[in-house]
């Protein structure tokens, strides 16, 4: 995959995730998603978390210069133009140059490349749970399943393990793609 494509398709999943939070209603912000952990709210927070970090990752800098700024309630008062202000940081640090230099995360320095697959897979993932969550369109960009499916595929046992995925659901081999990849996260289409 060429860099360009995968700066776009991060663009295209961070707004994939947007459009949905756009019909998030105000009595839907304590429904429940298929993630455990979060309701609709904690959803949006924890992946407006995402974008707010990844500037100053990208950046070069550490998670320990970062700190605690990012804690807490990100959605405030005013969700979506918050949501609009970290996604347009987010996708505008996100470039060529910024896929090829090295990211300091959590368990260690990765390239910027592999920490945008692992943002774009997220934003694919937390989409459908989003639109799950506030039932609206389900059914995800073709060309995100397909990279979110390729790029996990050798890595879901290792997320799994790290406590990101619930359990593999089985599913008949002529599922489609979406159905496929939600079930290689614990999720049932």
């Amino acid at each position: 995959m060429r860099m360009s494509e995968l700066v776009d398709l991060h663009a295209r999943a961070v707004a994939a995730f947007g459009d949905r939070l756009k019909a998030v209603g105000g009595d839907q912000w304590h429904l429940l998603t298929p993630c455990a952990d979060w309701d609709v709210h904690g959803l949006v927070n924890h992946v407006l978390n995402e974008n707010r970090w990844t500037p100053p990752l990208l950046a070069g800098m550490t998670m320990q210069e970062v700190g605690d700024r990012f804690d807490g309630d990100l959605l405030g008062e005013d969700p979506m133009a918050n949501w609009k202000d970290a996604a347009r940081e987010a996708v505008g640090a996100v470039t060529e140059e910024a896929l090829s230099r090295t990211v300091h995360v959590s368990f260690g320095d990765i390239s910027g490349e592999e920490y945008v697959s692992q943002l774009t897979t997220d934003h694919v993932i937390h989409t459908w749970d989003l639109a799950r969550g506030i039932k609206t369109e389900e059914r995800l960009a073709p060309d995100l399943i397909d990279f979110a499916l390729e790029y996990l595929g050798p890595r879901a046992e290792d997320w799994r393990a790290a406590g990101a995925f619930g359990s593999k659901v089985e599913v008949d081999a002529g599922a489609d793609r979406q159905t496929a990849l939600l079930a290689m996260t614990g999720r049932r289409a």
